[in-house]
């Protein structure tokens, strides 16, 4: 009984591991694009709620604090980090507007922006992408099977269990992290390839 139960548990992260290879020229696109961001002065700006929200925060680490030694930090902020500005404006805007009203406080048209849910219904990180849009940044989303936002570079985690999401996320976000660096110490495309 228990072997059914582990066999399952692979079984269930096959299909989106072999989906993420198969958006490899997607992964690619995305991070050329954030290359030329930061480049241009750009910061990179990641929310998320819950479970996504810690991802914003390890993303933002991630991109400041390189694990691997010679890397070059890059700009990057979590808009999940300060708890009192978050619940304030909640309080005053609701939480729908949390992250877009950051956005417009703080991004600039040559930042990036990523949300990241792994449901795919958050009302506040479609918001958030949205505004982020408007203000002309370079907007990413992570997500589910569930939600297709009007963004410039979508990757997808192809699955209905949020776990399998979870984890497809974290793979995905440290490729961006891997290959922006990439393209930024070797800037010819074609040299990343």
């Amino acid at each position: 009984m228990h072997e059914s139960v582990v066999t399952a548990a692979f079984e269930r992260r096959v299909s989106p591991g072999t989906a993420l290879s198969e958006d490899a020229d997607r992964i690619l696109h995305t991070c050329r694009d954030m290359a030329l961001r930061f480049q241009q002065g750009g910061k990179l700006i990641v929310f998320g709620n819950g479970g996504s929200a810690t991802d914003a925060q390890h993303v933002a680490v991630e991109f400041v604090h390189p694990v691997i030694v010679g890397k070059q930090a890059l700009p990057a902020v979590s808009l999940t980090n300060d708890v009192a500005l978050v619940t304030g404006i909640a309080r005053t805007d609701g939480l729908d507007d949390i992250f877009a009203a950051q956005l417009r406080l703080l991004a600039a048209p040559d930042d990036i922006a990523i949300g990241i849910s792994a449901d795919g219904v958050c009302a506040n990180v479609s918001r958030g992408l949205d505004a982020a849009r408007e203000l002309g940044l370079l907007t990413v989303a992570l997500t589910s099977e569930r939600d297709t936002p009007a963004v410039d570079h979508l990757l997808v985690a192809r699955s209905s269990d949020p776990l399998v999401v979870k984890e497809v996320h974290v793979t995905i976000y440290h490729l961006l992290w891997e290959l922006v660096h990439v393209f930024i110490e070797q800037p010819d495309p074609a040299a990343a390839r």
